[in-house]
């Protein structure tokens, strides 16, 4: 197995946010902090072995929902070309727009869902953040949330630099958002997502329904729908992680099959 340029940038972000969290922190907490480990197990994991122990799993998954669109409509995803003769610039601000959306959508179906959260709850046992806990999600989301953004973002027919483009604001803000840094984008705020803001989604004690603050890249799909938190202040949340959390293992293979065994509905619905 070797570094790809995808493993390249992955590792550029990760340090330059590993040096920012030493140099000017926003929490006084420990570079191996509890659970530090198994969090290393899933950065590697979620993004080098992943691939490699389910690849079979997303290539029949793209193969299912291409066979029942070209059966639909006759053409193969890619061949709608929606966006193929639009500049390079808008077929990215589109496509991080519609992938951004079904983003958010897909994140408060796993909080709302209880057999998806049931996935997802790993990724809010988190108790102290940084950067390095973006990837600490069970492997079934990404069936998931692959599933959801196949067919609305293929259709759309862009250029393989606008999937770059896409891909490289998910990395950067999707580590960004966790890590230990005071960062909050002033009046940008309103559109951008940040570590001030995403620090309350993984409040133990959820804001609204469901909590708070699902978007990735951007802001606005949360002070639209009415799902936003922001305290002005830069303020934390007490606690993290979910109710009902002390109730499970935090064996790192428990986490990783007890979705699959535990078929009991959440106690209080759980959410974090």
């Amino acid at each position: 197995m070797f570094l790809t340029p995808a493993h390249l940038r992955l590792l550029g972000v990760s340090s330059a946010l590993l040096v920012a969290e030493r140099v000017r922190p926003w929490r006084r907490q420990k570079l191996l902090r509890d659970q530090w480990l198994q969090d290393v197990f899933w950065y590697v994991f979620n993004n080098v072995l992943l691939e490699f122990v389910l690849g079979w799993l997303f290539a029949a998954e793209r193969h299912g929902l291409a066979a029942a669109f070209h059966l639909t409509t006759g053409k193969r995803p890619t061949e709608a070309a929606l966006l193929t003769h639009w500049p390079l610039w808008q077929q990215a601000l589109v496509l991080l727009v519609a992938a951004d959306l079904l983003e958010y959508l897909t994140h408060y179906g796993m909080h709302g869902i209880p057999v998806l959260w049931r996935f997802h709850r790993l990724h809010h046992s988190i108790r102290t953040m940084d950067f390095i806990g973006n990837w600490r999600f069970h492997c079934a989301e990404i069936v998931v949330y692959r599933g959801v953004k196949y067919l609305p973002l293929h259709v759309l027919g862009v250029d393989f630099r606008a999937w770059l483009i896409y891909w490289g604001f998910l990395l950067v803000f999707g580590a960004l958002n966790h890590s230990n840094l005071n960062v909050n984008w002033g009046p940008l705020r309103y559109v951008l997502n940040s570590p001030c803001m995403h620090i309350w989604h993984h409040d133990k004690a959820p804001r609204g329904r469901f909590g708070a603050n699902f978007g990735v890249v951007f802001s606005f799909w949360d002070w639209l729908f009415g799902t936003a938190h922001m305290p002005a202040d830069p303020l934390q949340p007490e606690q993290l992680g979910f109710q009902g959390q002390e109730r499970l293992p935090e064996n790192l293979w428990w986490r990783l099959f007890l979705p699959f065994l535990d078929s009991r509905p959440p106690a209080g619905h759980d959410v974090g």
